[in-house]
């Protein structure tokens, strides 16, 4: 379509001005992205999801897809600011208009940011409906208890979805019954009783251990109904897993792009090493896996935008995508040979990157059992 052909052009020119370069020393210094995230905000881009009648552009998943894997294929990394695309779901789905008024016009116009997304816990992992912290509804206020871990980008964003326990496990009517979504305003967090703690991890990821004790909530940032807050997340997680997806396909479009051209120069024996099968075959294989698992993104995406079931869909896109970016990735290296693992060629550093999303936001094995027993109808494996 000509409008996404537009969009890529002008992410890549954008992306073009922040080379390679640019995102070694942060990797380096664990730093965060800001003059980037600053200028995709006000290009538009990162408000692609929020309606028009609130400042933002209006776009569907389809286009939000497309412009985090070109930062992908640029060999940025999109992880900086991904989530305030994959949380609007929740948010436009699910929030009240006053809650609509309050944020979307901010976040649009780059005034907050909503950059993070609180479920993990370590008891729980990603076992979701086994969380254990708590929000206990005291007059006009929710009082939250509990630990969050590998939540991302928190010291970098103004507002988050948290998701909490309202009713006890002992309490619930289902397995997902008795989880509350909220929306939490960061500002001056950690003086009323949120203390983050920084993970130190082999990704620039800005992941954190978060703790709360009695941390208050008014009442009014409840997203959507209480104790019935899972259903609200799922639409997160299902923009999520599509997005992280499109990622991964730029990073296997990156490791491609990368391999081809050195294979291509790269003069061993007196002729290019990409004469020879034993490096051209693994490259066009990869290309192959990726074409493919890019129309499952494709098709995910665009079911989530017809408001159509996708559960399976966004699972299979991010599993296969995951996929073909490791592949990509250490096919990439292995074309390089020692050079690979230099930090000169900015492999090494998208190689771990991308390894992230074999296990985050859902394992490979969860997702085989969730096709097992949803898709195929087996019997339930836990």
């Amino acid at each position: 379509m000509e409008h996404l052909t537009e969009i890529r052009e002008s992410v890549r020119a954008i992306c073009n001005a922040y080379g390679e370069q640019y995102w070694r020393e942060l990797d380096a210094n664990q730093a965060y992205p800001t003059e980037f995230v600053r200028e995709i905000t006000e290009s538009g881009f990162l408000g692609c999801l929020i309606p028009e009648v609130y400042g933002g552009a209006g776009l569907g998943l389809v286009e939000a897809c497309a412009i985090l894997e070109e930062i992908s294929c640029s060999g940025g990394h999109p992880g900086a600011a991904h989530a305030q695309m994959y949380t609007m779901g929740s948010v436009l789905r699910h929030g009240s208009a006053m809650q609509k008024d309050k944020y979307l016009s901010a976040i649009a116009k780059g005034e907050l940011r909503l950059q993070s997304f609180g479920v993990t816990e370590p008891s729980a992992g990603t076992d979701t409906t086994s969380i254990t912290t708590t929000a206990r509804l005291v007059g006009d206020r929710y009082i939250v208890n509990g630990q969050k871990v590998w939540i991302s980008r928190v010291q970098h964003s103004d507002i988050m979805l948290l998701l909490a326990r309202t009713r006890s496990i002992d309490e619930r009517n289902s397995k997902t019954d008795g989880l509350s979504c909220f929306i939490v305003d960061l500002m001056g967090a950690e003086e009323r009783g949120l203390t983050i703690q920084p993970i130190d991890a082999m990704i620039n990821h800005h992941s954190c251990e978060l703790f709360f004790d009695d941390f208050e909530i008014p009442v009014e940032n409840l997203l959507g109904q209480e104790h019935k807050g899972f259903s609200v997340i799922m639409d997160a997680m299902n923009a999520e897993r599509i997005l992280i997806g499109a990622e991964c396909i730029g990073d296997a479009r990156y490791f491609i792009n990368k391999a081809t051209a050195y294979a291509s120069e790269r003069i061993v024996f007196n002729r290019p090493i990409g004469q020879n099968q034993g490096v051209s075959f693994p490259i066009a294989s990869v290309y192959a896996q990726t074409e493919a698992a890019a129309l499952m993104v494709d098709k995910a995406a665009t079911l989530f935008d017809a408001g159509k079931p996708c559960a399976a869909e966004a699972n299979m896109a991010k599993m296969l995508a995951a996929a073909a970016s490791w592949q990509a990735g250490d096919t990439c290296l292995q074309t390089f040979g020692g050079f690979g693992i230099s930090r000169d060629y900015h492999i090494e550093r998208k190689l771990r990157e991308t390894r992230l999303y074999q296990i985050a936001p859902i394992s490979t094995n969860l997702i085989l059992s969730y096709l097992s027993e949803h898709v195929l109808g087996m019997p339930r494996s836990f």
